[in-house]
């Protein structure tokens, strides 16, 4: 395979289903525009299942809103999982919450096109997604990597790729793809998360897809606002144009009704030729084991 087309979707909250089936049908609309214009994945934000905020119960409080969530994305996953493969796409169907035995984990779910599901926790959690008073999340423990399409891939759930201690796990393990779904409240948020996946695309020598929600959930109580864009990133190389990015659309609020959907390739094949050897400063999978630190 020389490239690997992907979707990325930053789903505007303000769509406002009103019921689990009118979600799923909406998702079914990316899926058919991402098979439409040649993609193999569609990727969509972390949080995703927080548009069915929209119609949940009278009354319902904020430290309630992970079960209900958690329920919804249960009877949404049944009426996805035939998608992938009817178009020939695999599905990242953003994050949600599920049940675990310490509580609640926010997980990215992947449906595949050849009939699997791969499940990543969020590992590095915010205050906010810890308050015992709104959402009381607990972290996942295991980063997985699978095999999908021939590419070698892993999940970073936004907060997550801010974290150099996890990407350095992945350092040795010669990755073609990293995903990145995110959810971030503000311009800052943004900043982070799209320039942490970018230096991720550096130290991996990997190409760094990253896209997050905009827009405002009609039933929201905790996020009035939310500001991401969608981008690809590669290696600042002289192969992919010296700075890194493959395809960026910018960030926006949604506010207006914008929903950044980007269809980008991955150059695989010249990805590997780099990862080889032929990369110009790039030491191969390094790392920091044999340096100590000490007070000067």
């Amino acid at each position: 395979m020389t490239d690997y087309p992907i979707a990325l979707w930053s789903f505007n909250l303000s769509r406002a289903p009103a019921s689990v089936a009118a979600f799923a049908a909406q998702i079914e609309e990316g899926m058919q525009r991402a098979a439409g214009e040649g993609a193999k994945l569609l990727m969509l934000p972390e949080y995703l299942v927080e548009c069915c905020l929209a119609f949940k119960p009278e009354g319902l409080l904020p430290d309630q809103e992970m079960a209900f969530l958690a329920d919804v994305g249960t009877d949404l996953l049944a009426i996805l999982a035939p998608l992938p493969a009817r178009y020939g796409v695999s599905l990242l169907a953003g994050s949600m919450p599920v049940q675990a035995p310490e509580g609640f984990t926010n997980t990215a779910v992947l449906l595949t096109a050849d009939g699997r599901e791969i499940r990543q926790d969020k590992l590095c959690l915010t205050p906010f997604e810890q308050d015992p008073e709104i959402w009381h999340l607990v972290p996942g423990a295991d980063l997985k990597t699978f095999e999908l399409d021939g590419l070698k891939m892993a999940i970073l759930i936004c907060l997550d790729v801010e974290m150099p201690a996890l990407s350095s796990l992945l350092a040795k393990l010669d990755l073609d793809l990293l995903l990145v779904p995110s959810m971030t409240e503000k311009l800052s948020g943004y900043h982070r998360v799209f320039g942490c996946a970018k230096a991720r695309a550096v130290e991996l020598m990997c190409a760094v897809a990253v896209c997050g929600l905009v827009g405002t959930s009609k039933g929201t109580t905790q996020n009035d606002t939310n500001v991401s864009g969608a981008a690809l990133y590669l290696p600042c190389e002289e192969e992919f144009g010296f700075t890194g990015v493959a395809a960026e659309v910018a960030a926006t609020s949604g506010s207006n009704g914008e929903e950044p959907f980007l269809v980008v390739s991955v150059p695989l094949n010249e990805l590997r030729d780099l990862k080889s050897g032929k990369a110009e400063v790039w030491p191969g999978a390094w790392t920091a084991d044999h340096v100590s630190v000490s007070a000067a």
